[in-house]
């Protein structure tokens, strides 16, 4: 029987978390067992469960990144021990997500897989493993990735150093892992994201591009969603969706207040991942509602809507825009990251980052030809190029590949 070993930061929360889930889930059905570490926190799980290290161990991987800018080179006792449970468990796939969040050393994690011998595949669901720090770099137009890292421009975002920039040697520290690793497969979640990795140090490494996936069967049209306006007060209210985790300048936040100035009283932005105090000073005309993990709840707000709007200046491959589309609802979405990858002439509009003007033009224009003359085109799209159980099928294809 074949075992895969996933590593994330997370295990069955948040996008990366469910993502290793379901991964999991999928193998296991197949035949496999599955085993997934993790460093941060977890909800129950299909797959058997290792705890990467404790509270101690994050806190002093926050101080060593904080203070000496060495985000992934502490957590050296704790990956030591990670080591030893691969060791026993002697999988044939390790599968690797988000290896930064405060809980691996990727000095001892790659120097083991170098020499190892076992396959292993790093889905990419950002930026990160190609730069001196940064997770993201296109909110603030810096291309040193291309080249070398030096004088990090974003030293204090995630993961954010207070004092020292150490961005120059970690970019030669990582390019000398990373390319260490032979029997290393990347696997982009979106085409713009292996075009970065083609541009970067990864580019010798065997490349693959899976877009990741959404339960279609919870996130679909409801049919019932001119009676939830009602009881939301929308009536007949043209509404403008908006989803987030959370809500700030990189995400968007500041956009949508001016673009509430200029809405018509007809039209109602619905903006959803906001904190309590965020929520108390919202403007008129614009409905806040604070973060939550009920998919049904939030597949109900996709059917109630008219358009998502996803005016975030930094991103992957958002999944609230696949999720909007197979509930049948169009998308404007900023330039950003794989948006392009997800929404097409049929299902929406992509608009430049900060381009407010085109952004209400593309609204006015759904308004105009009405929700339903996008409803079919969206759903089909999410089911012809987002359906979970095919993407993550394409994941056991890879498997089998590579044994």
């Amino acid at each position: 029987m074949p075992t895969l070993f996933q590593i994330n930061a997370v295990c069955n929360s948040g996008s990366t978390g469910r993502i290793a889930e379901d991964i999991g889930k999928l193998v296991q059905k197949n035949g496999w067992q599955s085993y997934i570490a993790f460093g941060r926190w977890s909800n129950s799980s299909s797959s058997v469960l290792y705890k990467i290290g404790n509270r101690v161990d994050l806190l002093i991987h926050v101080l060593y990144t904080r203070l000496f800018d060495k985000h992934g080179f502490a957590s050296k006792r704790s990956t030591r021990e990670l080591v030893k449970v691969i060791e026993r468990v002697r999988p044939d796939i390790i599968h690797l997500h988000n290896i930064h969040g405060y809980y691996l050393n990727m000095e001892i994690l790659f120097d083991y897989l170098s020499s190892s011998g076992i396959q292993v595949v790093w889905t990419l669901h950002d930026c990160w493993a190609m730069t001196g720090h940064c997770v993201h770099f296109q909110d603030i137009g810096c291309e040193k990735w291309l080249k070398g890292c030096s004088n990090c421009p974003n030293k204090h975002g995630y993961p954010a150093s207070l004092l020292k920039d150490r961005s120059k040697k970690n970019y030669l520290q990582k390019k000398e892992l990373f390319t260490s690793a032979r029997n290393l497969t990347v696997v982009s979640v979106c085409h713009w994201l292996d075009g970065v990795v083609g541009q970067s140090f990864l580019s010798s490494a065997k490349r693959e591009v899976i877009v990741n996936g959404i339960d279609l069967d919870i996130f679909t049209p409801r049919v019932h969603r001119e009676e939830m306006r009602v009881q939301m007060g929308l009536n007949s209210r043209f509404m403008i969706l908006a989803v987030a985790t959370g809500w700030n300048k990189t995400k968007g936040l500041d956009d949508i207040l001016r673009l509430r100035e200029l809405l018509s009283h007809q039209e109602v932005i619905v903006v959803v991942g906001l904190t309590k105090r965020q929520i108390k000073n919202l403007p008129s005309g614009i409905i806040g509602i604070e973060k939550t993990e009920n998919v049904h709840q939030l597949a109900d707000l996709y059917s109630m809507a008219d358009v998502l709007i996803n005016p975030t200046y930094q991103d992957t491959l958002p999944t609230v825009n696949m999720e909007s589309l197979a509930c049948g609802t169009p998308v404007v979405a900023y330039d950003t990251g794989g948006c392009k990858d997800i929404v097409d002439r049929d299902t929406g509009y992509i608009v430049e980052r900060g381009d407010l003007n085109s952004m209400l033009v593309s609204i006015t224009r759904i308004r105009h030809k009405g929700k339903s003359h996008y409803e079919a085109a969206c759903r089909q799209r999410a089911v012809d190029c987002f359906d979970r159980a095919e993407r993550y099928l394409d994941y056991l294809k890879l498997y089998d590949r590579l044994l």
